[in-house]
């Protein structure tokens, strides 16, 4: 019989667990087809846009809404070229006949709406004595209504359908309120938080699933939307300082959330950079 140290021994049984182990999580990144009708509003860039492209590269059929026709086009056409399936649809999530109108396209096109991102969103930061009231109306209408037009205009669809999925994006600004600078905005994301759990009570019993994403710093143009120079130059010291996420990693967050079982709902997902407090 031929004997070895402890050290060699040791070593020897850890090289084919190690390439076991490697190798299994190489299967659980492997992201499943996701057979779904996505629409995502907010898809011209950011989070919206890759949500988009990643669904689409793993078999979803995808509807982008934007203001920003000619960026949904370009998308579209690289989705298009490599396979996928995806259409664009003009649409400003503050008019509410612009929504309907997307979620008829999606009908129209697809058959059906598995899934519902209403990603739409700014974040005017400024101090409240600044009074940025127009910045604070329009907060409001794209963070908060805009998303309300989205729920009215899919549901009655996911109703039909007996299934379907309202994804919202929310925010760590949600969860604790970043002042001076951030007042409205956390106030906004956190109507988000309570309107996701609200249709999450009244809609499981009709087979619809709803999710938040609340993300941190994420590497988008979403910083830059403040008039406030001041702010943007702080908001841009801080991305940089804690190393902001790539707006896929979000995407991944939210196709976690599509890809589980009916029977599985994944409430919310709070996704940050490693470096950043809060």
């Amino acid at each position: 019989m031929a004997w070895c140290s402890a050290d060699r021994c040791s070593e020897k049984r850890k090289e084919p667990m190690t390439r076991t182990l490697e190798a299994t999580e190489r299967k659980q990144v492997r992201m499943p087809d996701i057979d779904k009708v996505v629409v995502v509003t907010g898809a011209s860039s950011g989070i919206g846009e890759s949500t988009a492209r990643l669904l689409a590269r793993h078999g979803a059929k995808v509807v982008l809404g934007a203001r920003r026709k000619d960026r949904l086009d370009a998308a579209v056409k690289e989705i298009s070229a490599a396979g996928g399936k995806a259409i664009s649809v003009a649409v400003d999530v503050t008019k509410r006949a612009e929504v309907e109108a997307l979620i008829k396209a999606a009908v129209d096109s697809f058959g059906r709406v598995d899934v519902m991102v209403n990603d739409a969103g700014i974040m005017a930061i400024a101090p409240i004595e600044a009074l940025k009231v127009e910045e604070w109306d329009r907060m409001i209408d794209v963070n908060i209504k805009g998303l309300l037009y989205g729920v009215a205009a899919v549901l009655p669809q996911m109703l039909k359908q007996k299934s379907g999925h309202i994804i919202n994006l929310a925010s760590v600004f949600g969860i604790k309120v970043f002042a001076p600078g951030g007042t409205v905005y956390c106030a906004t994301k956190s109507a988000v938080r309570a309107l996701t759990e609200g249709l999450r009570i009244e809609l499981h019993s009709k087979n619809i699933r709803c999710t938040m994403i609340s993300p941190g710093a994420v590497a988008t143009e979403l910083p830059e939307a403040s008039s406030d120079e001041a702010t943007r130059k702080n908001l841009r010291e801080f991305y940089k300082s804690v190393v902001a996420i790539p707006a896929e990693s979000v995407a991944k967050a939210i196709a976690y959330a599509i890809e589980q079982p009916a029977d599985v709902e994944i409430d919310e997902i709070v996704i940050r950079p490693t470096a950043q407090d809060f």
